[in-house]
């Protein structure tokens, strides 16, 4: 007779890859919101594993900034940090406006082809109603925009950046204004882009990237405070 919830088995690496996942996407969808703490057996107990893939999970999450350790009482989701977020989107906007330059001192031809899917889904295609999906693209976009400059490097700081505001970048596309928005501007900066106006394409750009941080900081407070209004059950 079962008197608890099964625990899983399995290779230790798998599981804790399984528990790291799944903890970050409870962190990206707001599922444990900034300051919430817990403990690892409530982890374990609601994953149903043993509490070693839960520790190995939680201590790369915070390797990645995404947790703090509380030795005596847990865990904790780390509250935001709008001066890191806003530090991070000031480096975004440095690489994707050099990125910029060099797309635009390229032959028109061999740009348009390193750019043709992007053009397409956002100039062309019709639009998908999930946020999410949108979201994914929108990072796409400009993470295609500084891998088509050529400069490797600059593609995998991008990346790793991109990962950092994911958490609260994607809140930029819950609202019907924001992804009006998005899809005006990042048409505008690939026009530009293919007539090599680099300067009206960085202008375009930096604006963009700008408005998108103010923006996502008011809806992330926003949100914030109505979690903080919810009744507790």
């Amino acid at each position: 007779m079962q008197t608890g919830p099964q625990r899983s088995k399995g290779r230790p690496e798998a599981l804790a890859e399984r528990v790291y996942q799944a903890l970050k996407n409870d962190i990206f969808d707001f599922r444990l919101m900034p300051g919430d703490r817990f403990s690892e057996s409530e982890i374990a107990e609601r994953m149903a594993v043993s509490r070693t893939p839960v520790r190995q999970a939680l201590f790369w999450l915070e390797r990645e900034g995404y947790v703090e350790v509380y030795f005596r009482s847990g865990w904790q989701v780390r509250p935001f940090d709008f001066e890191y977020f806003e530090e991070l989107y000031d480096l975004r906007i440095v690489l994707e406006r050099e990125a910029i330059r060099r797309l635009c001192a390229l032959p028109q031809k061999d740009c348009a082809a390193l750019l043709v899917g992007v053009k397409q889904f956002w100039m062309e295609e019709a639009r998908p109603d999930d946020g999410k999906t949108l979201s994914l693209h929108d990072e796409a976009f400009h993470m295609t925009l500084v891998a088509a400059a050529g400069n490797g490097e600059m593609a995998r700081i991008h990346a790793e950046l991109t990962e950092k505001i994911r958490i609260i970048r994607r809140l930029d596309f819950t609202r019907d204004d924001r992804v009006e928005a998005t899809y005006h501007e990042h048409a505008r900066i690939l026009r530009a882009v293919f007539q090599q106006q680099t300067g009206e394409a960085q202008r375009i750009l930096t604006d963009h990237i700008a408005i998108s941080k103010s923006e996502v900081r008011k809806i992330t407070l926003h949100m914030l405070q109505q979690a903080r209004l919810q009744p507790i059950e």
